[in-house]
């Protein structure tokens, strides 16, 4: 029967006799394997050891894979058949002395070697010296350098550390096992932003202690300390941007726009910031199909530095071709170059693109709207190529029904409602028809407004109505017809200069209310007027502007014609506003208005076109136009100058989620015979008014009385709209 090789491997040692002996115990576990008959056929008179060859020495493991030779596996002869149902022979039993019984040598104890120092374990480990505290909350500790050359970002890391920190979102309950797994999250936090400012050998050693809470309570906080070793600061080594010298001319402008050189700090932020800055380049200097792919960094310990792989492509350098549209009986695209802010042959800019897509948006007449350049010519020769510009929209619903109510006193209660089509005469030719229901004022006109008329933000407005007014001061029956060619803001694009230049025809017939109430005769005025309108507007907002001013003006030179005598007339008025923030809760808004009629006598003039104040728009507390000179039967008579002022405060309130305002204000006015401003018998008024602020702008509520009425003037008054007084 063949030997078992051995499956374990055995280690060289170099006393030979040692190593034999170790192989004597290897055959001895083998032979109790073999068929004890085949045992009782050996000779007694060799030992283990005898049979062990010096080759097996040698090289043990090739001697134990050998097995039996072939003559002494020839010498066992056939092997009996073994009846499987008869029992086992029995193992010849080992003689071992019990353990008791053997006598072991004894071990000599090993001698202590020289110089090793021994640490005790026993003590707390103590925390790495690193510099200040800075204690972001009762739980949280960051320890950073007491050098602040060693880590320059220190006052941006906290406060960006702070608006991301796991421990600082969730509520401070005092719970350590909570504390501890969201110390884990802030430590890989603080890892993650230290790779982000180059850091890419910070450590960051957490611990978890008790702080004192304060006199008061006397217990023991859990409390997070992260000490912070920064190490080096790597730097941007080998830098490419894959294509961008194919930009030839251009390469030097656009490589500088990448502002980031070999040895600069490796900062991620910084390489975002400048990939967004090469891309704007690309596509304002003529760029439209350019591309930059995701950059890529092999950060080399070594070196302490990082190599940069950005592949870029310009793609070529384009002008501007023509702008085509998808549906020309709607919106043409020779009406899209007209609102375009470029011409053909112009270098491509990214820009101007974009700028005509909220254009076409701003129109309201389309839901969707896609731009996609389209080469026409190649560039070739040096010479940019030609790309159009193709505009594919969606039209919007093109009908609208809308309705407004609104309450003021001295004006009653007012409804209005009103029905257009935006696009019945194409491109953008809108038709409206609207009315007027009110308590002291019924309306109904006609509008035709023509939108982008022949250029960009130019409107053309036509406006014919007939209307009746009834007043405390007067009753006027009204016809007329208004052309205006206009550039104003609106709340898509509000700009900076808006102006307006028009023509008036006004036939009213207007008679005067004495003090009884009862109208005197009607007066019949025949009208004409150029008004003009400028107006510079700084402000941030076109609703509800909370930093800023605006400065405006009217003009109108007007004749008038009335019982066969003629008149001529200038009404002017100035407006000024201020808005200054204070903090994010508040706005303090002031307001001033001057106008004057000089040129005719007051009795010249008909008494819808005088000046008056008093109302929501004016001096609040009073009636609407309830200040100035009163007739002999003491109603207002209107006059040739007005002097207002306004103040309030903007007060944002913590309730409906932020949405409710409170403001309160004064407000002074008067109005003078004479065409020169001034400040005779002014009268003031006061009050308080709740803002509920929207999507579209704040929804007004002012409640105010006057401070110094006379025996004509309300004891309150209120005021509902949409928008901020001034």
């Amino acid at each position: 029967m063949a030997r078992p090789a051995a499956t374990g491997s055995i280690r060289w040692f170099r006393d030979s006799r040692l190593k034999k002996r170790l192989l004597v115990a290897l055959a001895t576990s083998v032979s109790l394997a073999w068929s004890p008959l085949a045992a009782q056929d050996r000779q007694g008179a060799q030992t283990l050891e005898d049979l062990i060859p010096d080759s097996a020495v040698a090289d043990p493991e090739t001697w134990a894979g050998q097995g039996v030779p072939a003559e002494d596996a020839a010498e066992e002869g056939p092997q009996a058949e073994v009846d499987p149902a008869s029992p086992l022979a029995e193992v010849p039993g080992l003689d071992v002395a019990w353990p008791d019984e053997q006598e072991l040598p004894e071990i000599a104890p090993l001698e202590p070697e020289e110089d090793i120092e021994f640490a005790d374990f026993s003590a707390e480990l103590p925390q790495v010296a690193m510099g200040d505290e800075e204690r972001i909350s009762d739980e949280l500790v960051l320890v950073f350098p007491s050098e602040r050359a060693l880590f320059p970002h220190h006052d941006e890391f906290i406060h960006r550390f702070k608006s991301l920190s796991t421990i600082e979102e969730l509520d401070d309950d005092d719970n350590a096992a909570r504390l501890a797994a969201q110390a884990r999250a802030d430590q890989a936090l603080l890892e993650r932003m230290l790779r982000v400012y180059g850091y890419y050998d910070a450590v960051v050693f957490r611990s978890i202690g008790g702080v004192q809470a304060g006199q008061e309570t006397a217990q023991s906080r859990p409390t997070v300390r992260f000490d912070i070793l920064p190490g080096p600061q790597y730097t941007f080594g080998a830098i490419d941007l894959g294509d961008l010298a194919a930009a030839g001319a251009d390469y030097a402008m656009l490589r500088r726009t990448f502002e980031i050189e070999t040895g600069d700090p490796l900062l991620s932020d910084k390489l975002v910031e400048e990939r967004y800055d090469l891309d704007e380049a690309l596509g304002e200097n003529g760029y439209p199909f350019a591309s930059i792919r995701d950059p890529s960094l092999l950060v080399d310990h070594a070196r302490e530095q990082g190599d940069l792989t950005m592949p870029v492509t310009p793609g070529g350098k384009y002008r501007f071709g023509a702008v085509t549209s998808n549906v020309p009986e709607f919106m043409s695209g020779k009406h899209l170059a007209d609102i375009a802010r470029f011409e053909p042959g112009d270098i491509y800019q990214r820009s101007l693109e974009l700028d005509l897509r909220r254009a076409i948006l701003a129109t309201g007449l389309v839901g969707t709207v896609t731009m996609k350049p389209v080469e026409t010519v190649a560039p070739a020769n040096g010479e940019p190529g030609v790309t159009d510009i193709a505009v594919t929209m969606e039209p919007a619903k093109l009908r609208t029904i809308a309705g407004q109510v609104g309450y003021g006193t001295g004006e009653g209660f007012k409804l209005q409602g009103s029905w257009e089509h935006r696009n019945l005469f194409p491109p953008e030719g809108m038709l409206r028809v609207r009315g007027i229901a009110g308590t002291s004022e019924q309306l109904f006109g006609v509008t035709f407004r023509k939108n982008n008329f022949h250029a960009r933000d130019k409107v053309l407005t036509i406006d014919a109505f007939a209307s009746t007014i009834d007043y405390d001061a007067y009753d006027a029956r009204t016809v007329s017809l208004v052309g205006t060619y206009e550039r104003v803001s609106t709340l898509l694009f509000q700009k900076p200069l808006s102006y307006s230049i028009g023509l008036e025809a006004v036939a009213t017939g207007e008679r005067e209310r004495d003090a009884n109430g009862d109208l005197g005769p009607r007066q019949t005025f025949f009208i004409g007027a150029i008004p003009g309108y400028a107006q510079l507007d700084t402000t941030d907002d076109l609703l509800d502007p909370t930093h800023g001013w605006r400065l405006s003006a009217r003009v109108s030179p007007e004749v008038s014609r009335t019982e066969g005598a003629q008149s001529f007339y200038v009404r002017t008025q100035v407006d000024g506003s201020y808005y200054y923030s204070i903090g994010e809760k508040m706005v303090l808004a002031g307001r001033v208005r001057l106008a004057s009629i000089p040129g005719a006598p007051l009795s010249a003039i008909a008494p819808s076109r005088r000046l008056y104040a008093g109302g929501g728009g004016s001096v609040r507390g009073y009636a609407y136009r309830g200040i100035g000179p009163r007739n002999s039967e003491g109603d207002p008579a209107g006059g040739r100058s007005l002097t207002e002022f306004s103040l309030e405060a903007r007060i944002r309130t913590g309730m409906l989620g932020g949405a409710l305002g409170i403001v309160p204000f004064v407000d002074a006015g008067t109005v003078g015979d004479d065409a020169t401003p001034g400040f005779d018998e002014i009268k003031f008024g006061a009050g308080v008014g709740v803002r509920y602020y929207t999507g579209f702008g704040p929804l007004r509520l002012d409640v105010a009385v006057p401070l110094n009425p006379g025996p004509n003037d309300p004891k309150v008054g209120v005021y509902v709209a949409l928008g901020q007084s001034f």
